[in-house]
């Protein structure tokens, strides 16, 4: 809402008095303002001007000190300008905007870091002086130079930050308008070096005339050094040194010898006592490296007019990249400010206000007490009552300030989840108002603020009343103050005043659109705690504190007698509500100490959890990897057992030795990996039971199941296990079954192998070579698992694998028969063969 004409007003000269005391502050200051690709150009052009903020509501709030504190986080003349002129917007969007762009620069410097800025320079009179066809100096030249290098800094830092991880889009937005011009750049510093001197190459003449400088110089230095090492002149110098006079080389001589040094006389010391004569010998030079400064002083602005006129047409250009870079400092201004407070970026709502653990920004220490405050729920206004320096103005002040901070687009120190309105008045009556110049009284200074105040407000004011209707009768303020706050309340604006009218704590008790609320003291200590407590009016506690400092009790009880039963009653109300509130925030700390407890046990617990399930997981895998090792030791073992013993039965058939075969045994059981918990050998005597012939027998050493088929007398049998026949005696061998010598039918048993070789080969998809070689391996492997019956997949096809498998089992020793398999077994794609 604008501001109404001060003419208007009934009190109109006290009113423009008021605003002449502050006028270098009241300027509505421009603010960054950005959307998108396009920047509105503030600085060179446009002014905003912010409705329902007048001067002294700033002031009042102390906006300026925090203003000073975002100032000096920022990195640029530019930026502390920029937040200079920084005020709150009205305007929903721009609002949400302003906190956008902050937050975006909070998350950069959390995940990335701060912006390069530090090139930066304020080049503006530079850039003024260039669009104006005036030569720019060698410094003006560097910082242009520097500032461009800046911007391109700025800008690739962003493009380094990864999208997905850090969107920005405001940020990137802005500095995606900052122009490379790197061209202008390179010719700065081509022609300009870092102490800002011109360089020798910048013109084919300047490099010459130096060179010629440096001759000039050299001559005069060896024709002064003559003179001083000349005995004639040695008594008449002060010093023997060379020094400089208006730019011409001279010789300190003593007053007395003025007449017998020839030379001209260019200054003396301020005794008197010392000329400064440049000698006859050197004044030509002197003249000719005049003349040679002078022409490269000319050389060298030929180079800077050069320089300049490549720099005035991209003029545009340097002001848009000033105000990119400007608004970006602003930017991080605020978000430096945010990072250092440990501020947020509220929400932004419609109607609803509240703050969680808000912390005054000016109010520096580890024991400032937060506060809680919630409005535009259930309640529009919050009547605070307590005793003074209890906290209730700050109280005041830090929720009208978080307002203009939110809409200025600076953080506020609370919690996350705190949520703001965007109003489009903030009004406060903080403070005294006595005036003896106009002759106003306090409750006069007072009234004549609420008055603009009310004609000012609506549906979106915040409004701030500290000690509403002091200063007069407390009947009559308390009512002034009655109705004061109705008519506010029907306006349907949010209100927070503080108070102690007792009628106040009623109106707030029984109007349905208010609140009681207190400071909390503790008349133990005779301290406020400065704990904001909502729905429970303060007490006065004037009879506490009287008892506690040493009243005599009579007097308090003749005291307590003069109250009426209404007060008498409301002071037991309050006091049971602050009891109860006390106690209820008591267990509320003490419930959410629990629950950050519970917390952090169990993210403790899933932590460990997480890491028991990954360690078992490794565990898993490496034994894994530990069984696949074993196994394929085993098979190669194996491997090397039955080509030893084909070499033996082919070299000797039917005569290997009894040593021969329990190398075999061993290496067999050695080879082949146990996977069950291993049973303890126990011998057995024998003695028991008797073995015969056809008996199942337990071959304890190898832990195999066999059939004993010969009995070779003094306890010793001979076994067959597999394939293998063994000599064993009694005491390795545990009876399992009998059978009759006539029914004796040596069948191998089916080994531990058969748990890691199946009963079937798959030789689809591999040449016939490959195939012959892992039938001829897996055919050994079969037999030693006590297989009788194997099947070989090879697939239908075009039946070229068929035949050639069935060709290598026509003629290999461990086949008996083979046939295609049954419809029910795989048909002509499966060959079923019987093993020996």
């Amino acid at each position: 809402m604008d501001l109404e004409p001060a003419a208007n007003q009934k009190n109109r000269q006290t009113y423009l008095h008021t605003l002449s005391n502050h006028r270098a502050d009241s300027r509505l200051a421009r603010c960054f303002s950005f959307t998108g690709n396009a920047i509105i150009k503030n600085d060179f052009e446009k002014k905003e001007e912010l409705s329902g903020v007048e001067q002294w509501t700033l002031k009042s709030l102390e906006y300026d000190q925090v203003k000073e504190m975002v100032k000096s986080e920022a990195a640029t003349v530019l930026g502390k300008e920029k937040v200079s002129r920084l005020t709150p917007s009205g305007q929903r969007d721009q609002v949400k905007h302003r906190l956008q762009a902050t937050q975006e620069g909070m998350d950069l410097i959390r995940l990335k870091g701060d912006l390069p800025l530090g090139g930066v320079r304020d080049i503006r009179a530079a850039v003024r002086r260039a669009e104006k066809s005036g030569v720019l100096t060698e410094s003006e030249c560097l910082d242009i130079a520097g500032t461009i290098s800046a911007g391109r800094q700025v800008k690739s830092f962003l493009r380094q930050v990864d999208e997905e991880e850090a969107p920005l889009p405001i940020l990137r937005g802005l500095t995606e308008q900052v122009e490379s011009l790197e061209w202008i750049e390179e010719e700065i510093l081509k022609s300009i070096d870092e102490q800002g001197i011109v360089k020798d190459q910048a013109s084919p003449g300047l490099g010459k005339i130096r060179s010629r400088i440096g001759e000039a110089k050299k001559q005069i230095q060896q024709t002064l050094q003559e003179i001083l090492r000349n005995p004639h002149y040695t008594k008449m110098m002060q010093e023997a040194i060379i020094t400089q006079r208006f730019d011409r080389y001279v010789i300190p001589v003593k007053q007395e010898y003025r007449s017998r040094f020839p030379g001209i006389v260019h200054d003396q010391s301020s005794s008197g006592a010392t000329l400064f004569i440049e000698p006859e010998a050197v004044v030509s030079w002197n003249n000719q490296l005049r003349q040679l400064k002078l022409q490269e002083k000319q050389e060298v602005e030929k180079v800077l007019k050069k320089l300049t006129e490549k720099i005035t047409p991209e003029v545009e250009s340097l002001k848009r990249n000033l105000e990119v870079l400007a608004s970006l400092d602003c930017i991080m201004a605020c978000a430096r400010f945010g990072y250092r407070v440990k501020g947020i970026c509220p929400e932004i709502s419609e109607s609803v206000l509240h703050l969680k653990k808000a912390r005054h920004p000016l109010i520096r220490g580890e024991d400032v007490v937060p506060i809680e405050v919630s409005i535009g729920e259930d309640y529009h206004a919050i009547i605070i009552t307590g005793p003074n320096t209890g906290g209730k103005t700050v109280t005041l002040k830090t929720v009208g300030l978080f307002a203009l901070m939110t809409q200025s687009g600076i953080p506020v120190p609370a919690e996350e989840d705190s949520i703001m309105p965007v109003f489009g008045g903030v009004y406060a009556d903080i403070g005294d108002e006595q005036s003896i110049e106009q002759n106003l009284s306090t409750f006069s200074g007072h009234l004549t603020k609420i008055i603009r105040i009310l004609k000012q407000v609506d549906e979106k004011s915040l409004v701030l009343f500290d000690e509403l209707g002091a200063g007069t009768d407390p009947t009559e303020g308390a009512a002034l103050a009655i109705s004061i706050l109705e008519y506010v309340i029907q306006k349907g604006s949010f209100v927070m005043a503080t108070t102690h009218y007792s009628e106040l704590k009623l109106f707030a008790h029984h109007h349905p659109k208010t609140v009681n609320a207190s400071m909390e003291f503790d008349v133990e200590t005779l301290k406020p705690t400065y704990r904001l407590l909502i729905g429970v009016p303060g007490r006065s506690n004037a009879f506490n504190i009287s008892r506690r400092l040493g009243l005599p009790e009579e007097i308090i009880e003749r005291a307590k007698a003069h109250l009426s039963s209404d007060e008498k009653s409301l002071e037991e109300m309050i006091s049971s509500l602050t009891s109860e509130q006390k106690l209820a925030r008591e267990k509320h700390e003490e419930a959410e100490a629990l629950q950050k407890e519970a917390e952090a046990l169990y993210a403790d617990i899933r932590e460990k959890w997480e890491q028991f399930e990954e360690e078992k997981a490794a565990l898993k895998e490496k034994a894994r990897r530990e069984a696949q090792r074993i196994i394929a030791n085993a098979e190669r073992e194996a491997e090397e057992v039955l080509k030893q013993l084909r070499a033996w039965a082919k070299a000797r058939p039917g005569d290997l030795k009894e040593h021969e075969l329990s190398d075999a045994k061993a290496r067999l059981k050695n080879a082949v990996p146990d996977w069950e918990l291993p049973q303890k050998t126990k011998k057995n005597t024998g003695k028991s039971e008797k073995l015969t012939v056809g008996d199942e027998v337990r071959v304890l050493s190898v832990n195999q199941n066999g059939t004993i088929t010969e009995d070779l007398g003094d306890g010793y049998y001979q076994v067959q296990v597999g394939f293998l026949k063994m000599k064993m005696h009694q005491d390795q061998l545990e009876k399992r079954s009998s059978s009759k010598p006539a029914d004796v039918k040596i069948k191998p048993t089916v080994n531990r192998m058969s748990a890691h070789v199946k009963p079937e080969c798959d030789l689809r998809g591999k040449l016939v070579e490959e195939a012959l070689l892992e039938i001829d391996n897996y055919l050994d492997k079969a037999l030693l698992a006590g297989y009788k019956e194997i099947h070989l997949i090879h697939g239908k096809g075009t039946g070229a694998l068929r035949q050639g498998v069935q060709k290598f089992l026509r003629s290999h020793r461990h086949v008996k028969s083979f046939r295609l398999g049954n419809h029910n077994e795989g048909g002509s794609g499966v060959t079923v063969v019987e093993l020996k």
